[in-house]
């Protein structure tokens, strides 16, 4: 569990970093990636998650996030518009 909290608090943080909004998608819920709390909840391995980022700097935020969700071993997708 405690690289699943490691994955958590560094999407977090690398979320934070960026003025879009970015938001996961999982089933049927949608998560502030900003959310700690939310993300706790939500984040498991072996799930598939889309991910949907608007915002002045989205391209750049969508980068890092999938460079950190691989490096924890996590699948996601971008949402296409």
């Amino acid at each position: 569990m405690s690289n699943n909290n490691a994955a958590v608090v560094e999407i977090a943080q690398t979320a934070s970093k960026f003025a879009s909004s970015i938001v996961l998608h999982s089933d049927t819920k949608y998560i502030d990636v900003k959310s700690i709390l939310g993300l706790f909840t939500t984040l498991v391995g072996g799930k598939n998650y889309e991910l949907h980022v608007h915002g002045p700097d989205a391209d750049e935020a969508k980068k890092e996030l999938l460079e950190v969700f691989e490096k924890h071993g996590l699948t996601v997708s971008l949402a296409t518009e």
